[in-house]
């Protein structure tokens, strides 16, 4: 009885935990599996939770810069990038803490190792510090994260050629860094290195920044980025990487050459699958790692859920826990009626930061839906001035007939907290989404927020 389980859950980023969660707090015996010697998977690790906190202290070394009271400190002011690393740590032992408490006071069992299906109800956890055991499941989750893509033709291995997890145990400060690939991942190092006063070289393969956002919105992230001083490069694919001793040298399929101190290859992920069996059991795995499942998060065994980054889109750890959730739920009372909402908020720790919600204009435009536009600039609200903040705006998209909000776009400082306004009129129904709320709403002043109401009022006044 000590190896049987309800529930094993395979991973403990977001996906895992709230999996792990729903189905202890319904009364099932959980244990969760975790490669590593510490909870919190990729999220706490390498991905969000290190860059963020990376992010946030590059923002305040910038903010302290541009301080006009502080200007007579910066002279001799010399902190290294290893400083800034090491500032995170205490935000991802918080994290780690807090999360190995959930599953102490639910009774979940935390299984150290790596998990590999014998048969489609038990797993082998292989560790190096335990002999290997086997565990017996009536139902699996896996969400056992991703990785970022890596090329065979790239030697990772060198020392001047990283990926988003090895960029965090960088022990220098770069004078110039190349990044390759001018996703999400991409656009946020580029941003935090050159808020460090590092040179940056974005190379992009396609024909523009992040194409899913709104296009004013893009416009405005392309342009502060090279005011910044980033030099972007669009529609290149590299040819060869040559590392040297002192350098190391993109090669472009165009015939151009950038050389750079670091390499930074940012371009794509691929999901957590090796190696555990699954073929063997029948789960079919896709050329980028993933799984195909269900609504209900199945995959072709019934029995054995997959979510998170495993089953790709879209990829963020606030919609993997609530798939997480999900799954459980389904696993537990046999159905779910609960869905990821249509409308999932993006959130984009550029500098400035980036947050929308909805439609775009062109979306619209092609779906020949009558639209029109609200915005708000940054540099016109009071809080903003005393701040310091004045880049950036918010942009509102509604219908010019029944003012239903059908876009929230937000480019500047806490968009990825101000879009939740937005968020939650939008997810209103009927009448109730409407953008006289925004008008007919008295908002704290001076705040971030009032930007709505001048939104609003800025797009109503157009009609």
């Amino acid at each position: 009885m000590a190896n049987e389980y309800d529930m094993i859950v395979i991973g403990s980023g977001p996906g895992g935990e709230g999996a792990a969660m729903k189905a202890v707090k319904a009364g099932k015996r959980v244990a969760i599996v975790e490669k590593y010697m510490k909870v919190g998977g990729g999220c706490s690790h390498w991905g969000t939770i290190p860059s963020k906190a990376l992010r946030h202290a590059v923002q305040r070394l910038v903010d302290f810069r541009n301080y006009p009271m502080f200007e007579h400190l910066i002279q001799g002011l010399n902190i290294s990038y290893p400083q800034l690393l090491k500032s995170a740590e205490s935000v991802i032992n918080k994290q780690v803490k807090m999360r190995q408490s959930f599953y102490d006071r639910n009774n979940v069992d935390v299984l150290h190792g790596h998990a590999r299906f014998i048969d489609p109800h038990t797993v082998e956890v292989l560790s190096d510090n335990a002999p290997r055991k086997r565990y017996h499941a009536e139902a699996f989750i896996v969400a056992s994260g991703s990785s970022p893509y890596r090329p065979k033709d790239i030697d990772f291995t060198h020392p001047r050629i990283h990926d988003s997890d090895t960029i965090l145990q960088l022990d220098h400060t770069p004078y110039c860094i190349t990044i390759y690939g001018a996703g999400v991942i991409g656009c946020e190092y580029a941003s935090f290195f050159r808020g460090f006063d590092v040179k940056v070289n974005l190379i992009n393969t396609r024909d523009k920044l992040l194409a899913f956002l709104d296009d004013e919105i893009i416009d405005a992230l392309s342009y502060h980025l090279r005011d910044q001083g980033i030099l972007i490069r669009h529609n290149e694919e590299y040819a060869a990487v040559e590392p040297l001793d002192d350098c190391v040298i993109l090669h472009m399929k165009s015939g151009k050459q950038i050389k750079s101190d670091v390499l930074l290859f940012a371009n794509g992920r691929s999901g957590n699958s090796r190696d555990m069996g699954l073929e063997q059991i029948g789960i079919a795995i896709n050329r980028r790692g993933q799984l195909e499942v269900n609504a209900n998060y199945q995959t072709s065994v019934p029995h054995i859920y997959a979510v998170g980054d495993i089953v790709g889109y879209p990829s963020l750890a606030s919609a993997a826990y609530d798939q997480g959730r999900f799954a459980a739920t389904h696993f537990v009372t046999g159905q779910c009626d609960h869905r990821l909402i249509e409308d999932i908020p993006t959130g984009i720790y550029t500098s400035p930061e980036i947050s929308s919600v909805g439609r775009t204009e062109r979306e619209l435009t092609e779906s020949k839906i009558p639209y029109e536009v609200g915005h708000a600039f940054f540099k016109s609200l009071a809080r903003a001035q005393i701040t310091g903040q004045t880049v950036g705006m918010l942009k509102i998209l509604f219908h010019r007939e029944t003012l239903e909000i059908l876009g929230i776009h937000c480019f500047g400082s806490e968009s990825a907290e101000i879009i939740h306004i937005g968020q939650a009129i939008m997810a209103q129904k009927g009448d109730a989404n409407n953008l006289m709320y925004f008008i007919n709403t008295t908002f704290n002043y001076p705040t971030m927020a009032e930007a709505y109401r001048v939104a609003a009022l800025n797009g109503y006044n157009r009609l």
